[in-house]
C-alpha cells in the first residue's frame, strides 16, 4: 500500500497533524516492534511489527523532527538510537506510553523537510516504509549550538548525575572519532583490544549509562567503526565496544570533565590521556594528544587456576549433535535465549578465553549457523550460538566438572503429501499474460526468520520456478524482479498495467516473533471479487499440496493488489519464523514442489476464465 502524508507546512513551534492512515480492513491488534532500520543513503525508514498497525505521523519544528506513533505496539525494551551523519542527525525509537511506540527522525540544525513529499507505504499491515524527501536548508538556518545535544528521547528518564559517578549521556560523531558526553564525575578509562583486533573495548569505571543507552548497539559506519555496543556491566562500571572495520588503526582516548574523545591515532598503541585542567563545554579537539601517558591495560598475568576458569576449547562432537565446551577446572555457568534473534548464550563468570583457542569449524551441513566467542568482561566469557534453520537448541548439561555439552536437535522434515506432478497440468489458450511479483528485494530483505532465512530469497526462487512452469505451458510471464533488486510498489503495479496482464500474483512469506515458533501456515489476500475467485483456486492448490495450516483467504488493501486493474492476489506461502514452515521454506526441493502447486492453481483459473 502507498499513502502520501498530507501535512500542512510547518512553521516554528507549530505541529502538523497527519490525517488518518488506512492500513487494512482489520483493526490493529496489540503487538511488538520486531525490527527497524534507517537507510541513510535513501532517506528511508523501514519497520516491521508482528501485528497489523495504523501509523500516525506529525512533523515538529525547531529542531525539525518527524514523529511516527505506532498505536497498539510495544517496544519491549529501552529506547534505541541510531546516529546518522549529514542532514539527518539521529533516529530514536522509544515507548511513548503503555500502548504506543514512538519513532523520532531528527534532522540536523538548519535543515527541514517538505511535508507534502513524505510518503508512507505499507507492503503488508506489518511491514511499512517511510520515505523522506531530501532535507533542505531552511531559508534562515540557525547556527548549530556550540555543544550540540540530541533533543529528549521519548520516555527517556536519565537519572541525575551523582557525586563521583559519571553519567554517560550520548555519543556524537566528530572528525576522526567520537565524543562521549558525560555529566557528573570523571570516569576512569581503560582501552583493550580482543585477540582478532576487530573490537576496541573501552571500560569506564565510576560510570553509569543513561537508561536509553544500556544494552544498545548503535550503527555508525564512521571513522572505520561499523557499530558501537554499550553495556552496564556493574552498577558503577560501563563498557563501550567499537566494532572496527580497520583493525590496523590505533586509538587514543582523551578524558576531560565533560566527556571522553576517542580519536583514530596515527601513533602506535591504544592509549588514554587524562585532562587535569578545566576544559570548554564543547567537545575536545579532535587532534591526537602530543604527550600521551602510558597505555592503561588490564592485568596481563594469567589468573591462578583456583581463581579464574580458562575456557580451553569450544567444538562440535563427531556426531554433530552436541557443542562441547571444555575448561581447565570446575566452573559455573548460566544460559539465556535471545528471542529477537533466536541465538542462545552461555555465560561463564570468572573465566577467560585461552590465548590459542580456535573458533569452531562449521560447514554448510553444520547444525549451527555461527558460534561467537567473546571475552565479555575481564572475567566473563560469553559463547553465543546461532542454530541452522532446521535445528533446535536443547539443554546445556555438565558432562563432567570441566565439560559442558549443549544439545542440538535436528528437526525432522515435516511429513507432506506426495509432490504434485508438473505433468497433466490444465491446458490454457495461447496469448495469456501473467505477472509474477516476488516481494521485497535489494535493500529490503523482507522478513528474516529462523537461522537467518530471508523472505526475499525464498519468494524469488519460488517466483522464478513458477514462471518456468507457466512458460512451458505457453503462458507469457512478466516478472517484476528477476534478481536481488530494489523495486518500489508503484513500479510493480505499472509493470502489470503496461503488460496488459490477465492476472497479477504477488508472492510473499510471512513472519511473526521468533518467540512464537508455533505460528505457521498459508494465507492468501485479495482486494476485489475477481481477486477472491483467483485467490480461492491458488490457495486451495497450495493447501492441498503442502498440508500446511490453512490460515484462510482474506480481504486486504495491499497496494499492489488494490491498484491493479486485473484480478490480483498476494500469497503468504508460510512463516519463515515457524518451527514447522521454516525448514521447508529453506529446502530448495520443497520450494520447487510448492511452485508446481502455485502454477497449477494459476493454470486452473486461466483455463476456467479465459
Amino acid at each position: 500500500m502507498r499513502f502520501v502524508v498530507n501535512f500542512k507546512w510547518i512553521v516554528p513551534s507549530v505541529v502538523g497533524v497527519v490525517g488518518s492512515l488506512l492500513v487494512s480492513t482489520s483493526a490493529a491488534y496489540a503487538g511488538t516492534l520486531q525490527n527497524w532500520r534507517f537507510d541513510s543513503n535513501q532517506n528511508r525508514l523501514v519497520l516491521v511489527t508482528d501485528e497489523g498497525v495504523q501509523p500516525r505521523a506529525q512533523l515538529i519544528a525547531d529542531p525539525t523532527r518527524l514523529v511516527i506513533d505506532l498505536p497498539g505496539i510495544q517496544l519491549g525494551q529501552s529506547t534505541l538510537r541510531q546516529s546518522v551523519s549529514g542532514a539527518v542527525r539521529e533516529v530514536r525509537v522509544g515507548q511513548f506510553d503503555a500502548s504506543t511506540t514512538r519513532i523520532v527522525v531528527e534532522l540536523s540544525p538548519g535543515y527541514t523537510l517538505n511535508p507534502e513529499q513524505i510518503v508512507i507505504r505499507g507492503a503488508t499491515p506489518t511491514e511499512w516504509s517511510i520515505q523522506l524527501p531530501t532535507p533542505q536548508l531552511s531559508q534562515n538556518p540557525t547556527q548549530p549550538p556550540s555543544n550540540p545535544r540530541p533533543s529528549p528521547t521519548p520516555s527517556e528518564n536519565t537519572p541525575p548525575g551523582s557525586s563521583g559517578v559519571a553519567q554517560i549521556q550520548d555519543i556524537q560523531t566528530v572528525t576522526d572519532g567520537f565524543f562521549i558526553r558525560t555529566t557528573g564525575g570523571t570516569p576512569r578509562v581503560s582501552l583493550d583490544r580482543n585477540r582478532d583486533r576487530d573490537e576496541l573495548r573501552i571500560d569506564l569505571r565510576d560510570a553509569r549509562l543513561a537508561s536509553n543507552l544500556d544494552d544498545r548497539t548503535l550503527q555508525v559506519n564512521s571513522s572505520g567503526v561499523e557499530s558501537i555496543e554499550l553495556n552496564q556491566r556493574r552498577r558503577d562500571r560501563a563498557r563501550i565496544t567499537l566494532n572496527l572495520e580497520d583493525e590496523d588503526i590505533n586509538w587514543v582516548a582523551s578524558v576531560a570533565p565533560n566527556g571522553i574523545t576517542l580519536i583514530r591515532n596515527r601513533l602506535s598503541g591504544d592509549r588514554v590521556v587524562t585532562s587535569r585542567t578545566p576544559v570548554a563545554t564543547t567537545p575536545p579537539s579532535t587532534q591526537p594528544p602530543t604527550q600521551p601517558s602510558p597505555p592503561t591495560r588490564p592485568p596481563t598475568q594469567p589468573p591462578t587456576q583456583t581463581q579464574v576458569t580458562q575456557v580451553e576449547s569450544v567444538e562440535l562432537d563427531r556426531s554433530g549433535q552436541r557443542l562441547l565446551i571444555r575448561t581447565n577446572q570446575p566452573f559455573r555457568y548460566r544460559t539465556e535465549r535471545d528471542r529477537s534473534t533466536g541465538a542462545f548464550n552461555i555465560i561463564i563468570p570468572s573465566a577467560r578465553l585461552a590465548d590459542s583457542i580456535p573458533d569452531p569449524q562449521l560447514d554448510r551441513n553444520s547444525p549451527l549457523r555461527r558460534v561467537r566467542l567473546r571475552q565479555e568482561t575481564d572475567q566473563s566469557v560469553v559463547i553465543q550460538v546461532e542454530p541452522a534453520a532446521n535445528v533446535q537448541i536443547g539443554e546445556a548439561n555438565l558432562v563432567s566438572q570441566q565439560l559442558l555439552a549443549l544439545e542440538l536437535q535436528r528437526q525432522n522434515t515435516p511429513s507432506r503429501p506426495n509432490p504434485p506432478s508438473a505433468g497433466g497440468l490444465p491446458e490454457v489458450r495461447s496469448g495469456l499474460t501473467v505477472v509474477l511479483d516476488p516481494g521485497h528485494g535489494g535493500y529490503d530483505p523482507g522478513a528474516v526468520g529462523r537461522g537467518g532465512l530471508e523472505e526475499e530469497d525464498v519468494v524469488l526462487d519460488v517466483g522464478l520456478k513458477v514462471a518456468q512452469i507457466l512458460e512451458q505451458q505457453g503462458v507469457r510471464v512478466v516478472m517484476t524482479r528477476q534478481g536481488d533488486t530494489d523495486i518500489d510498489l508503484e513500479p510493480r503495479v505499472q509493470i502489470a498495467e503496461n503488460s496488459n496482464a490477465n492476472i497479477f500474483v504477488s508472492i510473499h512469506a510471512n513472519s511473526i516473533s521468533l518467540s512464537r515458533p508455533e505460528v505457521n501456515g498459508i494465507e492468501t489476500f485479495y482486494a476485489s471479487p475477481e481477486g477472491a475467485r483467483l485467490g480461492r483456486v491458488i490457495h486451495d492448490s497450495m493447501i492441498q499440496f503442502s498440508g500446511f495450516n490453512d490460515r484462510g483467504l482474506k480481504s486486504a488493501r495491499f497496494y499492489v493488489i488494490r491498484n491493479t486493474s486485473m484480478p490480483a492476489v498476494l500469497l503468504e506461502i508460510g512463516f519463515v519464523t515457524g518451527a514447522h514452515d521454516a525448514p521447508l521454506l529453506a529446502d530448495s526441493d520443497w520450494r520447487s514442489q510448492m511452485s508446481v502447486a502455485i502454477a497449477r492453481g494459476i493454470l486452473q483459473y486461466l483455463s476456467q476464465n479465459y
